[in-house]
Formats: C-alpha cells, structure tokens, sequence
C-alpha cells in the first residue's frame, strides 16, 4: 500500500485493540506540542528506521513536518491531526495494518486527558504470530504507556 493509500483508508475499520490514558497538568495546546515532540523525536533514531525497514514498514523515512497530514516517521504517516484534539497515525508492514490515535480532552477540573486508541488488524498466520508477540507480550502496551509518560512530563514542563 501507498502512502496516499493509507491515509484513505478508514480508521475505524480497523479493528479496535485496546486504550490507554492518562491526565496531564497542562493546557491542550501544551499537551499538543509535546504530543508532536514526542511522537516525531521517539522514532528520530537509526534503529528505528532499522526496524521498520526489517519488518517491511510503509514508510520507513521521516518526511514532512512534524504533526501534519501526510508527515512520515519510520512505521507511520500521519493521517489525522487536528490541534490541540487529534493526532492519528496510520501504517503498514508485513504483519499488520495499524493506527495509533491520540485524543486530548479537557475534563472538569481543567485538566487534560489524553488517550491513546490502537486500531490494527493482523491478516494471516505469520500475522496471528506477530499479533502474539507484540500485544501477547505485553510489549505494546509498555511501549504505549511510555509514550504517554513522555507527553505528560514534557508538558507539565512545558512553560
């Protein structure tokens, strides 16, 4: 698939795999820099594009500017990003076709929640395999909570 392909493609037809939140001390448009900073910095390194490139990720390269429509970084292109409410990104490899939303809100007491929703579906066995091993283990959810974490100290930071 495209570039172009995955961002026509719907993210709720993806099947739903699981939610993860937390509550941040800071202003929406602070949780929205950081949420850029983060997502675009995390996958800043060679080995990130070293893993993507062995698992047949599209894309594998940054392109663009960081929290825009059609942005790459190594596994994903962003297909939705609506500031300071919607950061959605989309991609593809072997194994998998996935999309990792984040969703900012402001709650009562004036705080923010953020809440990151993955989406994937695991066509295949090797994909069932693969499912096992990334979600099975735990792995996922380890990595999705640590970006969380990352966001949520960057903006309480924030100035």
């Amino acid at each position: 698939m495209s570039l172009d392909g995955l961002i026509d493609v719907p993210i709720e037809s993806l099947p739903y795999v699981d939610e993860h939140a937390t509550t941040i001390v800071a202003t929406p448009n602070a949780v929205w820099n950081a949420l850029v900073a983060v997502t675009w910095g995390s996958t800043s390194g060679p080995m990130s594009t070293r893993v993507a490139s062995a698992l047949g990720c599209v894309p594998i390269e940054r392109s663009g500017k960081a929290g825009e429509i059609g942005s790459t970084v190594p596994g994903f292109v962003v297909t939705r990003a609506v500031c300071p409410a919607v950061l959605a990104l989309m991609g593809e490899h072997r194994f998998s076709c996935y999309a990792l939303i984040f969703t900012a809100t402001d709650t009562p007491t004036g705080l923010v929640e953020l809440r990151a929703t993955t989406r994937a579906k695991f066509p295949s066995a090797a994909g069932s395999v693969y499912r096992t091993l990334v979600i099975g283990s735990r792995g996922h959810v380890l990595a999705t909570r640590s970006i969380l974490r990352a966001v949520r100290r960057r903006a309480e930071r924030a100035p």
